[in-house]
């Protein structure tokens, strides 16, 4: 009778896979034997897995440079990290080996970017994607990086002021790009996406704002849909309408020769997991080249920006199972050694799946189990009914210890858990007031906590540090007073 663990993943899937095997009865991620980091560095732990990161990235750049190969494209091919996936000194560095570029969505992007560029890992010929509703520090910043002289740094325009508040401070001619407001999914909330100009006001802004003013050129098109790039009706749709808006906006403006089809490529979930990345990639630059050719204008050259594709595989976190607590006829609780909410928080926010498997113990009996969390929360569990699959682990023993791991975490979970104070995007954690009155009834005001700072993140975040932070808290200083 086949009532190990090790039988019930060989008769539900392919396996072993190209990341996982095992080796006896306990799991190896790409030949890491895990149990021994568990034991020897204790539970619970996340890891990176850095070459990882630079593998996606050249599977990304093979894929469209043989599409375009394949289909005599004539445009170029430029792969952007979108940094708030997870912005880490060891995250960056290790992509940027691989000839990429950058895209940014707040004002301590750029403080990061200008920290690599003092480090020789960013140069001004790096494309630096300036996306976001962009505040007054994010203008700021980016007025200061092109006023140093990065030439390719390319404001994505979000809002119809954006233009004039960047002209008032760059002293030279810069490029642009504008964003379309894309259309969300039927089943979404909204009809139409936050972000972005609206399809059918992109070419009069252009006409109103841009085309005659001689210090703009405007050089990329930029869409992106929240859902990512799928291989479904809405996807395809979309991109369509993309790309008239595209054509009606390069007949109208010679200058423009960039489209930036934004990110979304799905990380694996689930051992059963199937995406044909190489069919997607070539479709997408077929349809490009298709309706260029029909109206007769020259394709594009595409920019993409990957986040979670690029970082998210190389991310995981191991637990141990404390304890067991049968609640019921039916549940049986694993409490783990720490909380789903505060280590794992899409488990909780968005029910996003994640592959879990048992580290050890592949050999035992397996049972069906709910999986549990330390806080007081109802909310910090990992189960069947948050998740479409059953979670089966290997049975609990008192006196024989199981460590169970969760893969393909290394994007967002640092960030939106707060990992040393971090926040979603780098923004900021606001100005914290207490608020009190005295004996008369008059109002008492103290400051508890200050606005973070870039110096306080990039600390964090383990950039260098010295002449870099003095440098920005110097800034911080001068906008202060």
């Amino acid at each position: 009778m086949n009532t190990k663990y090790s039988d019930l993943i060989g008769q539900t899937y392919e396996f072993p896979q190209s990341e996982f095997t095992t080796k006896e009865d306990t799991l190896t991620f790409h030949g890491i034997p895990l149990e021994q980091l568990a034991v020897q560095y204790g539970t619970p732990l996340k890891f990176t897995y850095l070459p990882k990161i630079s593998e996606n990235i050249n599977r990304a750049k093979d894929w469209f440079n043989k599409a375009m190969t394949d289909l005599n494209y004539k445009g170029t091919y430029q792969y952007c990290y979108c940094t708030k996936s997870s912005h880490f000194s060891h995250i960056l560095q290790e992509a940027l080996k691989n000839d990429i570029h950058l895209e940014t969505s707040s004002a301590f992007d750029i403080e990061i970017i200008e920290n690599l560029k003092q480090q020789g890992f960013v140069t001004n010929d790096t494309y630096v994607i300036c996306n976001g509703f962009k505040r007054e520090r994010y203008i700021d910043n980016i007025t200061r990086l092109l006023n140093n002289g990065h030439h390719n740094c390319i404001p994505i325009i979000d809002n119809y002021e954006e233009l004039d508040l960047l002209t008032d401070g760059i002293k030279d001619t810069f490029k642009v790009g504008i964003r379309i407001a894309s259309e969300e999914e039927p089943k979404f909330e909204f009809y139409t996406s936050r972000l972005g100009i609206g399809y059918k006001n992109i070419v009069p802004f252009y006409e109103q704002q841009i085309k005659n003013n001689d210090q703009v050129e405007l050089k990329m098109l930029h869409f992106f849909i929240n859902t990512g790039i799928r291989d479904n009706a809405y996807y395809w749709n979309e991109l369509m309408k993309c790309l008239k808006v595209y054509i009606r906006l390069k007949k109208a403006c010679p200058s423009l020769d960039s489209l930036n089809i934004g990110g979304g490529f799905p990380t694996k979930n689930s051992l059963a997991f199937e995406f044909d990345y190489e069919y997607m990639v070539y479709e997408i630059v077929n349809q490009i080249k298709l309706a260029c050719d029909e109206a007769e204008v020259a394709v594009p050259h595409i920019f993409t920006e990957f986040g979670s594709f690029t970082v998210g595989e190389s991310g995981g976190a191991i637990y141990e199972v404390l304890y067991q607590k049968q609640q019921n006829d039916r549940e049986k609780w694993n409490m783990i050694n720490s909380s789903f909410i505060t280590t794992l928080p899409d488990t909780w926010a968005i029910n996003k799946r994640f592959i879990m498997l048992p580290i050890n113990r592949w050999n035992d009996e397996y049972e069906r189990v709910l999986l549990g969390g330390l806080t007081c929360d109802s909310d910090d569990y990992y189960n069947s009914e948050q998740h479409m699959n059953a979670i089966y682990l290997p049975k609990f023993k008192k006196d024989k210890p199981l460590y169970i791991g969760f893969f393909n975490t290394g994007a967002y979970q640092e960030s939106i858990g707060g990992f040393g104070g971090l926040q979603h995007c780098l923004i900021p954690h606001p100005k914290h007031l207490l608020l009190q009155r005295d004996e008369q009834g008059e109002l008492q005001v103290s400051v508890f906590k200050e606005q973070q700072t870039a110096a306080q993140l990039l600390d964090i975040l383990g950039y260098e540090r010295q002449e870099q932070i003095k440098s920005i808290q110097e800034k911080e200083q001068e906008i202060a007073s």
